[in-house]
């Protein structure tokens, strides 16, 4: 009787109705990736193409632009009085100087060898 039983319950609606929700559910799916393919095709022929080799950007006349970089010159840090804090107005300004082929040390990001 358990297997007459279970057939009956095997061939019932809900299974079935189960599996045709799967189906549909699936069938939804599958449209809407083939739709969001398209609009994103669409979309890719609307947008101007990369640039031709004339459009490509030219080193100047006056040749490669150099960087400049400026070296800190050490400022001792003043000490205020015992439990009070420094404003900023009575900091020093830090002076800068434009850096050398002498100065490029070899500290990470220098640029230099690190041998003098």
């Amino acid at each position: 009787m358990d297997t007459i039983a279970s057939a009956y319950l095997a061939a019932s609606g809900k299974s079935a109705l189960a599996v045709v929700a799967f189906i549909v559910v699936g069938v939804v799916l599958v449209g809407a990736l083939i739709w969001a393919v398209r609009l994103g095709i669409r979309v890719r022929r609307r947008e101007p193409g990369p640039p031709q080799p004339h459009e490509q950007p030219r080193m100047p006349a006056s040749g490669p632009v150099r960087e400049s970089s400026q070296a800190r010159e050490p400022n001792e840090m003043p000490h205020p009085e015992e439990g009070r804090r420094l404003t900023p107005h009575e900091l020093r300004p830090t002076g800068s100087r434009p850096r050398t082929e002498e100065d490029s040390g070899g500290s990470f990001g220098g640029g230099g060898s690190g041998a003098r």
